[in-house]
């Protein structure tokens, strides 16, 4: 039997539908998902980092990134994501896992390190800072233990539940035992993640105004924003997790 790991697994795929290769798309003259990989590599409790991907032709760029940077490639199911994610944590002795989206560059290593040990120190089944959130978009993680992953793989039954991993569990806080971690500063209007060419040119305008430091915090975002408001002007109004609707919409059972 393998030891458990704490590990983060890094989901991402080139087929977005709203800004197709935007893990591949240049900041700085790396790959957006160069700036995920690193940041997620410097959470100091994580054991190992994974990037699970797709077994599509065009996803295996996303394997050799992987390679290059010193952790594990994984190639699985396109659409159930679940699947993916289960398999790839079966696969790597994962647990617990942190769930990191790979449209997040500008993800702060300090807030999930201070969750994971929540996590740690507390019985949960599921911790996140996305439920209902107070961070600004693009620094969310989830958190939970294998069992969970497992359980949640063997009875979501609808796509939505394949597709958005965590869902199920969500949708069914009686059989889990879940927390929204939060700050006392409501700052889930802040928009950096990237879904549309906006956001990356909004991202790619922090990254030219920090270099050459590329892992800043948090709180050194804040800062920069309130020097340079119109940063913050670049991508407003763009709606958090638009894409998730147009998977409830095609909603379907599937198992």
């Amino acid at each position: 039997m393998n030891k458990k790991k704490i590990t983060v697994i890094i989901e991402a795929r080139t087929n977005s539908s709203r800004l197709p290769n935007k893990v591949i798309a240049k900041i700085e003259d790396k790959p957006m998902i160069f700036y995920v990989i690193n940041r997620t590599k410097k959470i100091k409790s994580v054991e190992q980092v994974v990037l699970a991907t797709t077994k599509e032709k065009n996803d295996q760029v996303l394997l050799e990134i992987a390679e290059e940077n010193g952790i594990i490639g994984f190639a699985g199911d396109t659409n159930d994501v679940l699947n993916r994610d289960y398999q790839c944590a079966l696969k790597v002795s994962a647990d617990p896992i942190i769930r990191i989206t790979g449209d997040c560059p500008l993800l702060d290593p300090n807030v999930v390190e201070n969750m994971l040990q929540f996590f740690l120190k507390n019985n949960y089944d599921y911790v996140s800072n996305r439920i209902t959130p107070t961070y600004p978009d693009g620094l969310d993680a989830e958190i939970y233990s294998f069992e969970t992953l497992q359980k949640t793989a063997q009875k979501a039954k609808w796509s939505s539940e394949r597709e958005l991993v965590t869902t199920y569990i969500t949708k069914n806080p009686k059989n889990f035992k879940i927390f929204n971690y939060e700050q006392k500063t409501d700052l889930s209007n802040l928009r950096w993640a990237i879904d549309q060419k906006e956001d990356l040119k909004f991202v790619r305008e922090v990254y030219s105004k920090m270099k050459p430091k590329t892992d800043f915090s948090m709180t050194e975002m804040l800062e920069l924003i309130s020097k340079n408001p119109y940063l913050s002007e670049i991508n407003n109004g763009i709606m958090r997790n638009e894409g998730h609707l147009k998977i409830y919409e095609n909603d379907r059972l599937v198992r």
